[in-house]
């Protein structure tokens, strides 16, 4: 066959050469497509010891048996049987933004369909279609979604670890020889291993994404001839699938993007579902997690709500603590019925206050989980995730629900819908407390891979019936955010932390993948619940306002001074969320010295935030530099204001002075190389710079 065929046009393009018989050849991968000239047609060949007829080993997702010995992207069998797969007759079928390649093994019994698809952001998503056309089971070992090509030469891998409010923290490495894998076993996305990193190599560069929220494997393979494919795919348990004659498993989608303004491009306009077909303006939110914990009385949360409002806050969600006879974290997930102690004509008065203030109304529900102290659990106690024989293990005093048992669906929908439909909510925080263990179903086999396919289902569910409704994803913070999760809610819980210091290193790192607007970062007390650390009120607003801004605390609990500070910060996000949540706007550079920068820039103005974390080395700062996508607009620019208006600087001149109130001019070309002299700030303080336009000055939009 040896016809060539590419994939995407205005980003990354994917050139492969169709074979005979084996997996399609990617013979080229980047932004710059190949030819497909007589170069790409000639055949390679091996050493003396090797194949007497050279195997291509850029292959999309290689299989192992034919003299490839490479890592094996599909493999499986039949009861130790036809475990070797070799894909045959290929066809191409191009519609719009979709490419389907499909072929057949006749040996094996198996079919494949490759789906692919572009974005009008430069993305491409790439997943596999594996049919068993036999006439007995096949069990599957792995599928992966895609594979994509790295260059040879030194090549860094950015990936991203951490833990319980600690995520995305940003871990650099340069790629040997051998194999780089990350696997993720914990049945959710999770803290420590995100389905995502960056290829950083010579000459090229681009990211990766995983759409899935369980058991996931990212592996970088080191070819014979030293470039890299990158696999990225579910992981499956011993025996969790196994395909009946007729039966096919569709992996999860695979994402490749040039950089980080594809696949905020991306997530935005083509990942998303918006209630109204285009993201509104986002709500202020007051969440009442840590203001309240579980001490509800309505009173003090109606007064709390109309409180929020003479703040700007435009959100109130209402946090855990609603239902059953929840007083802690020791019992009732799994009774959604509202909790008539506490609320003994239900939440109505509550909602209508709330509504009646000009806020949206938000609820928490964790519809996963399950306490062993419930009547639900009292009622059902098969309904959890078990195997047989096996002690079930909880944590957090919680158990799994197997979504995968129709009634046990059926049951969350009926509760959550009756919630939303007796309620004007416009909002549901969607929690999920616990790691997956002994994931088990009645028949006995692991259903991690189905469980999560099966919360995809119940989401799609719940905004079928409730299109109005927004939804956020939240997993003891940020252990469920990708592309998966993302494609059914409009925003994500970054971190159950709220202490401004660790914000500075998660919201870096979390905002690599995913747009600003859609990380909720929040304004909480001082001192911190998380860690006890006292933050200045500037310091703890700056940090969270270029992102979906928050309040987490009691606004009853404010002081008259820090009440009115509050109101001014709000003000401000509001005044600038056009420009700090537009498409392609906003900017971050990598820290140096304890200093973070990022922000957002157009043709009219520019919002600077620059952060101090640890105290800075040396006798000055060095000045402060803009990346490309802000000086290449061009023109004479000067500094109209600074916020907060006395920023908490170590020591000033009076040329800085002058620069801050804005008498002195620059040409906004000189801040790539030259950069603003800005005085030193104390650790753990920030300040924002709004830039404007000179009269006069030429700039280019």
């Amino acid at each position: 066959m040896n016809d060539i065929v590419k994939i995407g046009a205005n980003g990354l393009v994917l050139s492969l050469r169709m074979p005979e018989i084996g997996m399609p050849e990617i013979i080229g991968f980047g932004q710059t497509p190949v030819s497909g000239s007589a170069l790409s047609e000639v055949e390679r060949s091996s050493r003396i010891n090797g194949m007497d007829e050279a195997v291509p080993s850029a292959v999309l997702l290689p299989v192992g048996g034919m003299g490839f010995f490479g890592w094996p992207a599909i493999s499986g069998h039949r009861s130790g049987r036809d475990f070797i797969l070799q894909f045959a007759d290929w066809t191409v079928e191009k519609t719009g933004r979709i490419t389907l390649l499909c072929a057949q093994d006749a040996v094996a019994g198996m079919a494949i369909t490759l789906r692919f698809e572009t974005f009008p952001s430069g993305m491409i998503g790439v997943s596999a279609d594996l049919k068993n056309i036999g006439s007995e089971d096949y069990i599957l070992d792995r599928c992966m979604a895609a594979s994509f090509l790295a260059p040879a030469g030194q090549v860094d891998v950015v990936s991203f670890t951490g833990m319980w409010g600690r995520e995305f923290q940003i871990r650099r490495e340069r790629l040997g020889t051998g194999l780089w894998a990350q696997e993720s076993r914990r049945g959710r996305t999770s803290h420590d291993r995100f389905p995502m990193l960056t290829i950083e190599g010579e000459g090229q560069s681009f990211g990766v994404a995983l759409g899935w929220s369980g058991n996931h494997q990212i592996v970088i393979d080191r070819l014979d001839d030293g470039r890299r494919l990158v696999h990225l795919g579910e992981v499956f348990e011993p025996g969790e699938t196994i395909l009946a004659p007729g039966e096919s498993y569709r992996s999860p989608v695979a994402y490749a993007g040039a950089d980080r303004a594809a696949f905020h491009a991306f997530v935005r306009d083509d990942l998303m579902h918006w209630p109204d077909g285009a993201m509104s303006p986002r709500p202020v939110t007051l969440n009442t997690w840590e203001g309240n914990y579980f001490d509800h009385q309505m009173g003090s949360l109606k007064a709390q709500a109309t409180s929020a409002a003479e703040l700007g806050i435009e959100r109130f969600v209402l946090d855990d603590g609603w239902f059953g006879k929840r007083d802690d974290d020791t019992t009732s997930l799994g009774d959604w019925d509202i909790d008539a102690r506490k609320y003994p004509e239900g939440l109505s008065p509550l909602v209508d206050h709330v509504t009646g203030l000009g806020m949206q109304f938000g609820i928490w529900f964790e519809p996963e989980m399950i306490n062993p102290v419930s009547t639900l659990y009292e009622l059902h106690p098969d309904w959890v995730l078990q195997v047989k024989g096996r002690p079930l293990l909880t944590s957090r005093n919680q158990l799994v629900l197997d979504l995968t048992r129709p009634e046990v669906s059926d049951y969350l929908f009926g509760k959550i819908d009756a919630v939303l439909a007796n309620h004007a909510v416009s909002y549901i925080k969607w929690d999920m407390n616990r790691d997956l263990t002994h994931a088990g179903g009645r028949d006995g086999r692991a259903k991690i891979s189905t469980q999560t396919r099966a919360v995809y289902a119940l989401m799609d569910r719940v905004r079928a019936a409730h299109p109005a409704v927004e939804i956020e994803s939240c997993a003891s913070g940020g252990g469920r955010i990708d592309y998966g999760a993302l494609a059914r809610t409009h925003r994500v819980w970054t971190s159950d932390c709220t202490d401004a210091l660790e914000r500075l290193e998660i919201q870096r790192g979390a905002s690599v993948f995913v747009p600003p607007e859609v990380l909720g970062s929040h304004v909480s007390a001082s001192p911190n619940h998380q860690t006890e650390r006292r933050h200045t009120l500037a310091f703890r607003a700056l940090v969270a306002l270029a992102y979906h801004l928050g309040v987490e605390l009691n606004p009853l609990e404010l002081e008259g001074e820090e009440r009115a500070e509050l109101k001014t910060w709000i003000a401000i996000h509001k005044r600038l969320r056009p420009l700090l949540h537009a498409s392609g706007a906003n900017f971050s550079k990598q820290p140096r010295n304890g200093r973070y920068v990022w922000g957002a820039a157009d043709s009219k103005r520019i919002a600077v935030f620059v952060a101090q974390g640890p105290q800075m080395m040396g006798e000055q700062p060095e000045p402060l530099t803009l990346p490309d996508v802000v000086t290449r607009i061009g023109g004479r620019w000067r500094i109209a204001a600074t916020h907060p208006a006395e920023p908490n600087f170590i020591r000033i001149s009076e040329g800085q002075k002058r620069l801050l109130a804005g008498k002195v001019t620059f040409d906004l070309a000189d801040l790539k190389l030259g950069g603003l002299p800005l005085p030193m700030l104390r650790p753990e303080s920030a300040i924002l710079l709004e830039l404007e336009p000179v009269e006069g000055g030429d700039h280019h939009g």
